[in-house]
Order: C-alpha cells, then structure tokens, then sequence
C-alpha cells in the first residue's frame, strides 16, 4: 500500500444497515468536492491478493489482539467515480483459508465451533448501497453473509489515491474497516475467564487493504 499517496495520480517510477436517506445532505456537499481524478477511475476493478489484506482483529483472554486473514478468495469491484451510488463490491471468501500464523488456531476457527468450513465453506460481502462522505471518504452498506446468516453491515472506506505501476497496471487503493458482533451470525463460542469476561471478544474488527487493478 506504500505505493499510493492520497490526493493525486501519480505515475510509480521502476523499482517495485444504514439507508440513502441519512447521508443525503452530506453527500450533495460531498459531490461538490468529488476530486476530479476519481472520475477517471470509473470501471470494473479485481483485488490484487499478493498486495491486498482481507483481516481481521479480536481481543484475546480481554488483554490482548489477535490478528488474522483470508488468503483465498474472489472479488469484483465496479467503481463510479461521477456517481458513487453507482459503485459496487463483492467479495466471496474461502473460510478455510484463514490464517493466524498459529496453526492450531486455525485448526479451530474452521471447525465447527466457529467458521464450520466443511458445511458452510464460503462468506460472502455483497454491496447494496454506497454513499460519499467527503471527498476521499465513503460508506458502503453490504450484505454480509457467514454460515448461511446474513445481516447488513456498514463499512467505512477511504481512498488512498490511484497509479499506473511499472508493469503498466493502472491500481487504486482503498482502507475499508467495520466492527461486527460475531454472535449475530452464529458465532457464539466462547470460554470465560475466572477472573470475569470472555477468552475471545465477541466484538470483531474486520480490516480491508485494498490494492485494486483495472480489469481488461
């Protein structure tokens, strides 16, 4: 994500359940300020996973964060410069691919006490509304499913600037981030401590670094 820098287009040189109506008036204003180099950005747009993190972070035995990614996992991405209403995103997720850096952990995650990977191998992110907030920022409303479950979250994205690389890829960048109660979607196990609270946190903070090439 080094390669980008936020308000400008730049050329990298060779070494390598929120609805329309409540952002309404924001997003007028925000239109008037739509920097002009998003315009050109408009078009369909795949993530590039060497570059890209689709994460997450939970608080572990209340005193510290666990940190975790998929590594596996297809995307489409249809960004409108001109009218971000327009733009959209899906994402669908290979749950066994999660990775902690703990083997062990993962073990767990996919099993049945959690993700159930063998019954329900796929979580998907399906946009359904996206609205500008100022002139990098927007929001994106999706459907969010994991373990046949689905229930609408909000995600909070920011532009990080856009370049043609190297290679002559033309990529933009994007930070997108949401909390979730993971009980919503099933997700319920858990150990509490004999000193009070939960060996993992029910509240999860999902994490999108976003490295997006242009589609042919």
């Amino acid at each position: 994500m080094g390669i980008f820098s936020r308000r400008q287009t730049a050329t990298v040189e060779q070494p390598t359940a929120a609805g329309p109506e409540r952002f309404a008036a924001g997003s007028a204003t925000a239109a008037a300020t739509l920097d002009p180099a998003l315009r050109a950005l408009t078009g369909q747009w795949t993530i590039d996973r060497p570059h890209s993190r689709i994460g997450f972070s939970v608080r572990h035995a209340m005193v510290t964060t666990v940190r975790g990614a998929f590594t596996d996992y297809d995307s489409r991405l249809y960004f409108d410069g001109a009218r971000p209403s327009e733009s959209r995103a899906e994402l669908v997720i290979r749950v066994a691919s999660v990775d902690t850096g703990v083997e062990q952990r993962d073990a767990h995650l996919v099993g049945k006490d959690f993700f159930d990977a063998r019954r329900h191998p796929e979580m998907t992110f399906r946009s359904t509304y996206t609205v500008q907030e100022s002139a990098e920022s927007f929001r994106m409303t999706g459907d969010l499913t994991i373990r046949d479950t689905t229930r609408p979250v909000e995600l909070q994205l920011d532009y990080l600037g856009s370049v043609v690389d190297p290679f002559g890829y033309e990529r933009a960048g994007f930070d997108g981030t949401t909390t979730i109660d993971r009980r919503d979607w099933g997700l319920v196990y858990n150990q509490r401590l004999e000193a009070g609270g939960s060996m993992v946190s029910e509240k999860v903070r999902l994490q999108f670094d976003i490295s997006a090439i242009r589609s042919a």
